[in-house]
């Protein structure tokens, strides 16, 4: 699949995710989350999309200074797309209309409690971006053909699980799951393979 981004890609992706068959893990005790993985022009002018990814801020009291999409809890009452949409306008000041979310991949159940359900947003024009300090660090552009690289996903094991614990690398830096695993699965779902990820491990730092 071509990544330049324009109309094209976003009608791939909107007909992949629409023909994606999607597991919800409504499991109990699971509280329920959202995340957002955002399209968007990479910001070095080559014309390729990429997703946006952020460094949460070290002040946070929950997973401070590790990496993650744009997301949280939901609010009572809201679908998994009201509250990534939410999350977006709170993180990154950024306002999307329901119309540019391309649909939802497989719930993720997370070692710390969650059923988190990554929802594939479009963004047109990224100018608006603007991190809210309080919560982000920085803001990165991962373009889509990084992700698609065969040295971009690995897999390791742990003693203290069964599960393989995926492991993306982006330049000089190593992301986990859960955003790993959300991450890979659109990676998969972009060419043209239906790959499941709830059983891809957490490394044991992000459990709680």
């Amino acid at each position: 699949m071509s990544t330049v981004f324009g109309p094209e890609l976003r009608q791939r992706v909107a007909s992949a995710c629409a023909a994606f068959p999607r597991i919800v893990h409504d499991l109990e005790g699971l509280k329920h989350a959202a995340v957002a993985i955002t399209l968007t022009a990479a910001d070095d002018g080559s014309g390729e999309a990429a997703f946006l990814l952020t460094r949460r801020s070290s002040r946070l009291r929950a997973h401070a200074g590790q990496w993650a999409l744009p997301g949280g809890r939901c609010d009572p009452g809201e679908t998994a797309v009201q509250s990534a949409l939410r999350e977006l306008h709170e993180e990154l000041g950024l306002s999307l209309s329901p119309d540019q979310v391309l649909g939802e991949l497989d719930d993720y159940p997370t070692r710390s409690g969650y059923a988190i359900t990554p929802v594939v947003a479009w963004l047109h024009d990224a100018r608006a971006l603007t991190p809210n300090p309080d919560e982000v660090a920085s803001v990165h552009f991962i373009r889509l053909s990084e992700i698609a690289a065969d040295s971009a996903v690995s897999f390791q094991t742990i003693p203290e699980s069964s599960g393989r614990v995926i492991r993306l690398q982006m330049g000089e830096h190593h992301i986990h799951a859960p955003t790993a695993a959300v991450v890979y699965q659109l990676r998969e779902l972009l060419a043209d393979r239906v790959t499941r990820v709830a059983d891809l491990e957490q490394p044991v730092f992000a459990w709680r």
